[in-house]
């Protein structure tokens, strides 16, 4: 007997290639001759279970193309280590750029894949001599290693987290660095940024990210834009069989949309 029920599937998310990009992104794919604004981020902005993400919405509202760079699960890496999609960026006339977790990126404690930045590669000697009782042949990916480490020992594991916040920082910073002027600084979590300080956080997304380290990059954006809070789930696509995934909701796209629209009307005077 078979059966057909919608599910994650059931989305089309259209993947589609920009420029000499390695990446494939969600489509439809636009023409980038004139004017665009581009949006960078992770599963949030990827709009991974959502029919219509931020970035289509606000493509809506303002009436300007909008190109959905984003990459499920992507930290600064994916584009740090792409020119292409870096290129394709620094073509448009602004750029929305969502804050993304830190436990995606290599550091100097482990590696990550280049372009699926969840992926764990491979531990480095410095974790492997801080964790001799981690069998690390065990982990695929970062969430899950480092809820290991945390689980192993609690404070060698906050070492390990200084050394995440500090290289997101780096990098968030190199790639700010490499963008047009107009950047728009995005905190799209199902909490406000918290304060430094505090004991690392897993359970949160943006994962490790704190206000403090939100401080070091924030000088780089033209604005900052929070929306904070996933509320409800409605409208999400999946497939029974799935664990009800822990994204934003269609609401919450729209009130990114919202105020996304309104900042990048002044940014670029798109007249609507």
């Amino acid at each position: 007997m078979a059966f057909v029920f919608p599910g994650a599937e059931a989305l089309d998310y259209s993947p589609c290639r920009y420029g000499a990009s390695k990446l494939l992104f969600r489509g439809p794919g636009h023409d980038l001759s004139g004017d665009y604004i581009a949006v960078l981020g992770g599963t949030e902005t990827y709009g991974k279970y959502v029919p219509e993400p931020y970035a289509t919405l606000t493509e809506r509202q303002t009436g300007m193309k909008v190109v959905n760079l984003g990459c499920a699960n992507a930290g600064p890496d994916v584009y740090l280590n792409d020119p292409g999609a870096i290129e394709v960026a620094a073509g448009a006339r602004a750029v929305v750029v969502q804050i993304v977790g830190a436990q995606n990126l290599t550091n100097r404690y482990y590696s990550v894949h280049p372009r699926r930045n969840d992926r764990f590669v491979h531990p480095g000697p410095l974790l492997r001599s801080m964790f001799p009782e981690v069998d690390f042949t065990e982990f695929h990916f970062t969430r899950h290693m480092l809820s290991a480490l945390r689980k192993a020992a609690p404070d060698r594991f906050e070492v390990v987290t200084q050394e995440l916040r500090g290289a997101w920082v780096r990098r968030m910073r190199d790639l700010l660095g490499r963008l047009p002027a107009d950047l728009v600084l995005l905190w799209m979590g199902d909490r406000p940024p918290p304060e430094p300080g505090r004991r690392a956080d897993l359970e949160h997304d943006p994962m490790l990210v704190d206000a403090g380290m939100i401080a070091a990059i924030r000088p780089m954006a033209a604005v900052w834009v929070e929306v904070s809070g996933y509320g409800s789930a409605e409208g999400l696509v999946y497939g029974p069989m799935d664990i009800a995934p822990s994204v934003p909701g269609p609401a919450t796209h729209l009130a990114a949309a919202d105020a996304l629209s309104a900042v990048l009307r002044d940014l670029v005077a798109v007249e609507t």
